[in-house]
């Protein structure tokens, strides 16, 4: 049975632990794959473009469905539907874990991201029902995006420690028990809620959203295949693009839209939006580079590579709290606009990082700097989303944060992802081609990095390790150019959010009062032991 309105009032932080363990079960599985995707590739013969899917099938099909996640929570109740999104979130994960091809773990991907799509939008509208308190809600949603933020960046570690001890198939087996967890939880604990003008299902707006996202994403995924200027590619890009403006142009006509494109004229959630979709294009496009690195070019362990990423996790949770005072000191252009340059230099300092450096050195560093930066975008601006709009809008609301969220991962991966698989595949190609490799070779080594050094092993003589270096060295191209990419769009959103996010929420957005350092510590202090987000991310 669902909570009262009341009794949900005085257990609101135990019902955001809840709403947390959920967020976290959802949002970690954006990057736990990421680890294992060396282990994928040679267990299942997966290319890299294959290896983007993998990655992409998730945050295509949650970013594809977000705004209908979020409209059937606010037409059938969102705790139905969140709870709903539990139980297909376990057996989607199951079917994930037993896939004996890359094919069939690409399907089974693409259908836990359609559960991640019911749980996602729910998590933040019942978050907004239950917290009343402007004040208290501010904070609630500092927690909320804090366990976001944090779950992307510990993805890797948990995915490692797994690996250390199970086969691949356990990043998807973990989620099991968990899910369960939080569906019991949530059955005892979450009030139902819903929009009671939610109006009338859109297919057509469903339909159009979904299939523009995924025109777009699969254009840029195969466009190192057919050719960036290929009229696959080409003709894939203005098509979705087409798709996408008659989307917004059918929800600006509705009364009753998936995604109220009317919210974009105001700056602060437009600004806001964009700062979200950037950041996180950034970050999920390098923790798919990264965790390649770690494996296939210094050589460490996927236990080893998972801690390698440790700092995101560390500096993310540690400043995600603090992001929330700072705004109320500075205000919110100035913080997300810093967060976003941070993450920018880190990008930058990635991009001219050598094969071998120290780990102590460029490497953390660089990744320091990227979960600082997240720290001070995520919070703010997904409070200025939120504050912008008025109670009985918290479903639009999310729904914008969600969707740009999901979207910039999304695209990330896919951007940064062919870039590097463009300046790899070419590389690689000519190295070997240089050294005397059979064509076959050398047409075999350009499809991962994993292929390219099982390959150059097979180099007769003299040559296989010249043809190892070459490989590697071919990856650092890639990397370094997807690095760059990954800069300038987080340097672009910082500019942005200097031009365009309002320095402080004014009385007609409706904003909330953020809350000061004394009230943090005080309301942290209410939590229940063992349920705040550091306390069941860092276990």
């Amino acid at each position: 049975m669902s909570t009262s309105p009341a009794t949900a009032g005085r257990r609101r932080w135990w019902i955001l632990a809840v709403l947390c363990l959920s967020v976290l079960l959802v949002v970690v599985d954006n990057t736990i794959v990421n680890v294992a995707l060396p282990t994928i590739s040679r267990d299942l013969n997966a290319s890299i473009t294959d290896l983007q899917w993998v990655v992409d099938a998730y945050t295509l099909a949650f970013a594809g469905l977000l705004l209908i996640g979020g409209n059937l929570g606010d037409r059938l109740g969102r705790r139905r539907v969140l709870q709903a999104g539990l139980a297909l979130f376990a057996v989607t994960s199951l079917g994930a874990a037993l896939a004996h091809s890359s094919g069939q773990l690409i399907a089974g991907r693409a259908a836990m991201g359609l559960a991640a799509a019911l749980i996602y939008p729910a998590t933040l509208a019942i978050l907004n029902s239950v917290f009343t308190n402007p004040r208290e809600r501010a904070m609630a949603i500092g927690i909320w995006s804090g366990v976001s933020g944090l779950a992307v960046a510990i993805g890797p570690v948990s995915g490692g420690l797994l690996l250390a001890h199970l086969p691949w198939g356990s990043v998807f087996y973990v989620n099991v028990p968990v899910a369960i967890v939080a569906l019991f939880a949530g059955r005892a604990l979450l009030p139902e809620s819903r929009d009671p003008k939610a109006g009338r299902f859109d297919p057509l707006g469903a339909l159009l959203s979904a299939a523009g996202i995924t025109m777009l994403t699969r254009a840029i995924i195969e466009a190192p295949r057919h050719g960036w200027g290929s009229a696959a590619t080409l003709g894939g890009i203005t098509g979705s693009l087409a798709i996408l403006t008659a989307f917004a142009r059918h929800q600006a006509r509705r009364p009753d839209p998936l995604l109220d494109v009317r919210l974009f004229r105001n700056p602060r959630v437009t600004a806001a939006s964009a700062s979200i979709a950037l950041a996180f294009f950034g970050l999920f496009g390098f923790i798919f580079l990264i965790t390649q690195y770690f494996q296939a070019v210094r050589g460490y362990a996927p236990l080893r590579a998972g801690v390698a990423t440790l700092p995101f996790a560390v500096v993310t949770g540690a400043l995600s709290p603090a992001a929330i005072v700072a705004t109320k000191r500075f205000g919110t252009k100035l913080v997300v606009a810093f967060g976003l340059a941070l993450m920018a230099s880190g990008f930058l300092v990635a991009a001219t990082t050598p094969e071998l450096a120290s780990y102590w050195g460029r490497s953390a560093i660089a990744m320091a700097l990227m979960a600082a930066g997240l720290a001070l975008t995520a919070s703010p601006a997904t409070d200025a989303i939120m504050g912008a709009l008025p109670p009985d809008k918290a479903g639009a609301g999310s729904a914008v944060n969600d969707t740009t969220r999901e979207v910039g991962g999304t695209l990330g991966v896919a951007i940064v992802g062919s870039v590097l698989s463009s300046a790899y595949g070419g590389h690689v190609a000519s190295s070997l081609a240089r050294l005397g490799a059979p064509h076959a070779t050398v047409q075999a080594a350009r499809t991962s990095i994993e292929a390219g050094l099982a390959v150059s092993a097979r180099v007769p003589g003299a040559l296989s390790p010249a043809a190892g270096e070459a490989t590697r060295q071919a990856f650092m191209t890639g990397l370094h150019a997807g690095s760059l990419v990954a800069a300038a769009a987080t340097a672009v959103a910082a500019l942005l959010a200097l031009a365009f996010l309002p320095s402080r929420p004014g009385p007609a957005d409706g904003a909330t009062d953020l809350p000061d350092l004394a009230f943090v510590t005080a309301a942290a202090g209410t939590l229940p032991a063992g349920t705040g987000p550091f306390a069941q991310n860092l276990r």
